[in-house]
């Protein structure tokens, strides 16, 4: 009986506590959530310091927001940094708000001309508390852009220097776990190659480092990377096209308080990494986190009288920061089916191939180049039967895409090499999509 009523009472709370729930109102239930009140203080403050404004955000880079947070004065506490435009004689405005008790505040504007903010960057230049602020504009001539650096230290906004550029990027080049600003700009006339600088804080003060020669004129830059060379210093790997079918890369390096090209020729004067074509940019091929070079290397043709066109691999190759190079990796690159094979380094020199639409015929010339022989077959295969075509003749898929399944099949000359369907597979790779991209 005591049991029986322990379990009525059980119940009865349950039921209670159900019906509680069910007389909530749609409502109560289905409530908006309220902006805060941090929120709604911001949005005042800026709606005020905008009169007369319109917002205009950064056009590049990797911070693109009208409205960016950073702690600039070094308070621990962020800052809120609005990027704006007006008609004045100098329109472009950084406003700048701090957190207070009452709300926020309105504390800083910074003043400057062009047309748009190309590049903004919030970079460590020193020991001193907050971090730099660094302002890329674009002036009236879109090839002519002007960048700012500038520091809250003090409490407001100083600016620390404003030159011209072409393109920049920060990074800590001498791994001391501060960033420097390293940037490309015309040369003194239009037909004078472009010219490389880096700025640094040197006790407090900003410093300009050695002018470095490009190769070639700052408008025909087309990519910039940031990576490692092999003795593990970083460097930037600049690329830029000659006569739209060539592509020549400089590699700048700090080397004690020197800036340099590391893979500036002596002997010819300009960049000694040069390409045919320009469809392949310096990547971390070997992922060993240090960047590769890519250089064409002439195959030769089967048939050296009726060879349709040139044939290349493609030799993969690393520098020191003393300009000594160390060669990695050969590989065949086929940009229009967007794959490329890793081949073996020893075999390199004496592989060809030949070529029929997508249908790719891998031979290995013997020593004397007597004679060669059929190792492989790479097929690129977009028809609707491409599934069972991949698996015909003795054919077996290397990788398949949404359109496209690659094939492949062995000649009886293959094993003799250790080329197996295994490696094959391992060795067979998609285009990393930034070396077809990344333009300036």
């Amino acid at each position: 009986m005591r049991n029986g009523i322990k379990r009525l009472f059980c119940l009865l709370m349950v039921a209670l506590s159900l019906s509680g729930c069910s007389m909530r109102t749609v409502d109560q239930m289905y409530m908006l959530p309220k902006r805060s009140k941090d929120y709604s203080n911001l949005q005042s403050a800026i709606d005020k310091a905008m009169a007369g404004l319109e917002f205009c955000a950064p056009l590049s880079g990797d911070n693109q927001q009208t409205v960016q947070i950073a702690d600039v004065d070094g308070d621990e506490q962020q800052e809120y940094l609005v990027f704006a435009k007006g008609s004045s004689e100098i329109p472009l405005r950084v406003l700048v708000f701090d957190r207070q008790e009452e709300g926020f505040l309105h504390i800083d504007t910074i003043e400057s001309n062009g047309t748009a903010f190309d590049q903004v960057e919030y970079i460590q230049m020193d020991d001193k508390p907050g971090v730099e602020l660094v302002v890329g504009r674009q002036l009236s001539d879109q090839l002519m852009r002007s960048v700012s650096i500038y520091t809250f230290s003090g409490g407001e906004a100083e600016q620390l220097v404003t030159t011209n550029y072409r393109k920049f990027v920060t990074l800590d080049i001498n791994d001391d776990g501060y960033y420097e600003l390293f940037l490309l700009r015309p040369g003194q006339t239009e037909t004078d190659n472009g010219v490389a600088e880096l700025y640094s804080m040197k006790n407090g003060i900003m410093a300009r480092s050695n002018e470095v020669n490009m190769s070639c004129p700052v408008d025909q830059l087309k990519r910039i990377l940031v990576g490692k060379l092999l003795d593990n210093k970083t460097a930037v790997y600049v690329a830029s096209t000659v006569e739209d079918t060539s592509l020549i890369t400089d590699v700048y390096t700090q080397n004690g308080e020197k800036l340099t090209n590391v893979s500036l020729s002596k002997d010819s004067g300009t960049s000694v990494q040069t390409l045919r074509n320009y469809y392949v940019y310096a990547d971390d091929i070997d992922d060993d986190t240090v960047v590769e070079l890519p250089r064409l290397v002439p195959m030769i043709p089967l048939d050296s009288t009726n060879a349709p066109e040139r044939s290349d691999l493609i030799l993969w190759y690393a520098l020191s920061s003393d300009g000594a190079v160390t060669e990695k990796q050969h590989t065949y690159y086929d940009s229009t089916g967007g794959w490329y094979l890793e081949i073996d380094n020893e075999l390199a020199p004496r592989i060809t191939v030949e070529r029929q639409s997508s249908v790719f015929a891998f031979y290995l010339w013997k020593e004397d180049y007597s004679a060669a022989q059929k190792l492989m077959t790479v097929y690129t295969l977009t028809g609707q039967n491409r599934e069972e075509q991949s698996v015909e003749s003795g054919r077996f898929i290397l990788l398949k895409t949404d359109t496209v399944t690659y094939a492949a099949s062995l000649d009886a000359a293959a094993a003799n090499y250790n080329i197996t369907q295994q490696s094959m597979i391992q060795d067979f790779y998609l285009i990393h999509r930034d070396w077809n991209t990344g333009e300036m």
